[in-house]
């Protein structure tokens, strides 16, 4: 996937606690899941089916 010049999220991933968001500026966010109970409940394989929406 391109990245667009508005974007900013280039990667996520998911850990049994964590999600972290690596943006294109370089920087890593981590937050725990238990803020996010939807994605704490998915499976893996639903994790593997993000997208990026608006500014990313």
């Amino acid at each position: 996937m391109a990245i667009q010049t508005d974007e900013r999220l280039k990667q996520l991933h998911f850990t049994k606690d964590t999600i972290s968001l690596n943006l294109i500026d370089g920087q890593t966010i981590t937050v725990p899941l238990v803020s996010y109970p939807r994605l704490l409940n998915a499976t893996p394989a639903q994790h593997q089916k993000w997208q990026v929406c608006g500014a990313g």
